[in-house]
């Protein structure tokens, strides 16, 4: 929706953007090397892949620090997609809206278990 002020043009609605598209390509970079230091650890590790061996990976207080930085850029950049589709798809608001909630208790609920296996560890 734009109105229009003599010869200037306002765009006025959701405003979001650049920075969501920044933060989208900043969180999968993050996501990226977050992956690429987990290959490294687990090719590099002797032996067989066990248990063990991943929770040995994950027990350093800064691995799980970097993991649940992670787990924050992951809930944040799938919000921004599954946010960006249902306003471009969901055209009734009532159906958009029912659809945001059910998605952001989903991720809650999927950063609380992620967030609770890693501390298990």
């Amino acid at each position: 929706m734009s109105v229009n002020f003599g010869t200037k043009r306002l765009v006025v609605g959701a405003h979001y953007g650049f920075r969501d598209w920044l933060a989208q390509r900043v969180t999968a970079v993050l996501m990226a090397l977050f992956t690429l230091l987990v290959l490294a650890q687990v090719v590099f590790t002797r032996g067989p892949v066990s248990y063990d061996t991943w929770a040995g990976i994950f027990a350093a207080q800064w691995m799980k620090a970097l993991t649940f930085m992670v787990i924050v850029a992951l809930l944040y950049h799938v919000w921004v997609g599954i946010r960006d589709v249902l306003m471009d798809y969901a055209k009734p608001v009532a159906v958009r809206l029912a659809l945001q909630i059910f998605a952001i208790a989903w991720l809650v609920s999927c950063a609380g278990w992620a967030i609770q296996v890693l501390w298990r560890l």
